[in-house]
């Protein structure tokens, strides 16, 4: 038999859709949405283009970038020159909880060699964790945590500032349905599931004032090539677009689970620019409630039983091409804060 969530968590889901800041119908922004963005930025690409279509996003008030997972000094020094190049040294960068990284990870450890984060010229903090914590529970109105890695950090923010998530909606890039890797079935063991399962599990238990989450049924079809990727190839009067495309080229001969050899004409998967773009539209995606386990080897299983979690899941597009050719669009024009 179907089962259909609880009434009090729709009401809830509806609750949060309807309140939540966004642009208004004749395209002008009613109002910017603080964000806090958790990445591993530095092993894939993706996380680069993440950052940079983020700043290019009117809607979005871009506060603290907070690195998570193996070497967090080298992703924050990735993370640094990209906000340096495009002039937001307004943004703060936090260290998250450090620890060990193999030289496979760091694909972007020729970018960032002689940049130093002491060069960075905005603040830089140590305890990431305690400046999440401090941007939170600061802010006038709730926080949007978009996360796009493994969640190791936040789940020590929980523990340590409880209130935490009652502050702030989550919009994250994990997880695997229907849909694996390669844009095709059976569902996989999404990496930043499989990176730390036990920490996940406590995150999404939290009560966040929404969760949204793109897996891989999702994000794991969005490529850029042709004409659209050509004039982001070509921008090279454009300092972040620069940045990218130069980070990209480095990457390419580095990566070690793929062959990247079509870097001058397309883009890899841009996982996590779909948890982005959640962050403040939902137009052109099927999202649904959805219950489902996390399972020690990194899956995200439907399930009923108690302990599973819960989570609005983008499981579907209705309009891909759209949301690429915006991404296109906002990636080429930079916004003046």
């Amino acid at each position: 038999m179907k089962r259909h969530p609880a009434p009090g968590f729709c009401l809830l889901i509806l609750a949060t859709c309807f309140a939540w800041p966004c642009a208004s119908a004749g395209g002008a922004v009613a109002h910017r949405i603080p964000v806090v963005f958790h990445t591993d930025i530095g092993t894939d690409i993706d996380d680069t283009w993440a950052l940079a279509y983020l700043l290019r996003c009117p809607e979005l008030d871009l506060k603290l970038v907070l690195t998570d997972t193996g070497d967090t000094r080298y992703r924050a020094k990735v993370a640094a020159k990209l906000l340096e190049a495009a002039g937001r040294s307004d943004v703060t960068v936090g260290l998250g909880r450090p620890g060990t990284m193999g030289d496979a990870e760091r694909n972007l450890a020729p970018w960032v060699r002689d940049y130093e984060l002491a060069r960075y010229p905005g603040r830089v903090v140590e305890d990431g964790i305690g400046a999440l914590i401090e941007t939170v529970m600061r802010s006038p109105e709730p926080v949007t945590i978009i996360s796009v890695g493994a969640v190791p950090s936040l789940a020590l923010a929980l523990q340590r500032e409880p209130a935490l998530a009652a502050r702030c909606r989550f919009v994250g890039m994990h997880g695997s349905f229907d849909i694996g890797y390669g844009d095709r079935p059976p569902a996989a063991a999404e990496a930043n599931v499989k990176g730390d399962p036990a920490a996940l599990r406590a995150v999404l238990a939290a009560p966040w004032r929404d969760v949204v989450l793109t897996p891989l049924d999702t994000c794991g079809s969005i490529e850029i090539s042709g004409d659209a990727y050509r004039g982001i190839w070509s921008a090279t009067d454009d300092p972040l677009l620069r940045a990218v495309i130069e980070s990209y080229c480095l990457f390419a001969p580095r990566v070690t689970w793929m062959t990247c050899d079509f870097f001058a004409v397309r883009s890899t998967t841009l996982f996590d620019c779909v948890a982005v773009y959640l962050a403040f539209s939902e137009e052109g995606l099927r999202t649904e409630p959805l219950s489902f386990a996390i399972t020690d080897d990194g899956f995200t299983k439907r399930s009923t039983a108690a302990e599973a979690v819960r989570a609005r899941v983008a499981l579907r597009w209705t309009d891909r091409a759209a949301f690429e050719r915006g991404f296109v669009e906002r990636l080429k024009k930079s916004i003046a804060r």
